[in-house]
């Protein structure tokens, strides 16, 4: 079963206190994601099973006595596995595919005015599309993508910053292949950047966890599968062509 919880969580007063408790939170092996607000004191919790609060206050009590956990409002609960299996395929992915669709058809109508197809320039137009909207759906809620992607990425899981610097690092990637920034730097950077990415979406999907993949952020709640591999994998793939191009 998988269920979300939100709570009352005073004492944090800014988002290094926010990293503190979701990191001390996340400690507990059936907590999922943690997004927490310290505008708001509020902290909202997804659990594979339920937790009661004495659970949550022990894992804060190592950070002292100024965070408290109060009250409890369940705002999801659901059976993850029945929840994925009433879902087909198509209706589960339906948000990548149609991104994939929109660039790849927009990428290509570009070339047919231009009249002729130029493969760089259109790998460079699909790609610089690919960046934007995905930093984009990721800026809509930082935290929340930083804390879901933690929960697999390899660096992430040992440098959480590292989350909002691969956001902002997508952004920037999407601006390089728009405007041809120094194209040797950029494909390199994708490159690099795509392959480290790989290895925890290969590690979580080969491990069987059922986590939520951080592609599109936390806007849309889609499952850690083989189409995050091939994803990222295409992303590689046109990146150390490109490379192989220029050199």
């Amino acid at each position: 079963m998988t269920m979300k919880h939100e709570y009352k969580l005073t004492g944090m007063t800014c988002t290094s206190c926010e990293e503190k408790v979701r990191t001390a939170l996340q400690k507990i092996p059936e907590i999922q994601n943690v997004e927490l607000s310290h505008k708001k004191d509020s902290a909202k919790i997804t659990m594979s099973s339920h937790l009661p609060l004495s659970a949550l206050q022990d894992a804060l009590q190592p950070l002292g006595d100024k965070y408290e956990i109060t009250g409890t409002e369940s705002i999801e609960h659901k059976g993850s596995e029945a929840d994925d299996h009433s879902r087909s395929w198509l209706e589960t992915y339906k948000p990548i595919l149609l991104i994939f669709f929109y660039l790849l058809g927009v990428s290509l109508l570009v070339q047919w005015y231009r009249g002729e197809f130029q493969l760089m320039n259109w790998m460079h137009h699909f790609m610089a599309g690919f960046f934007l909207v995905f930093s984009f759906f990721k800026m809509l809620n930082l935290n929340g993508f930083v804390s879901s992607y933690r929960m697999y990425d390899v660096i992430a899981k040992q440098f959480p910053a590292w989350g909002y610097v691969y956001a902002f690092t997508e952004l920037a990637l999407g601006v390089a292949f728009l405007i041809h920034f120094a194209p040797l730097i950029t494909y390199s950077v994708t490159f690099v950047v795509m392959t480290v990415s790989i290895i925890g979406v290969l590690k979580a999907v080969l491990d069987k966890k059922r986590i939520q993949c951080a592609c599109l952020g936390d806007v849309f709640k889609l499952p850690m599968s083989t189409v995050t591999i091939i994803e990222d994998g295409l992303m590689i793939a046109m990146s150390a062509f490109m490379i192989f191009q220029v050199l």
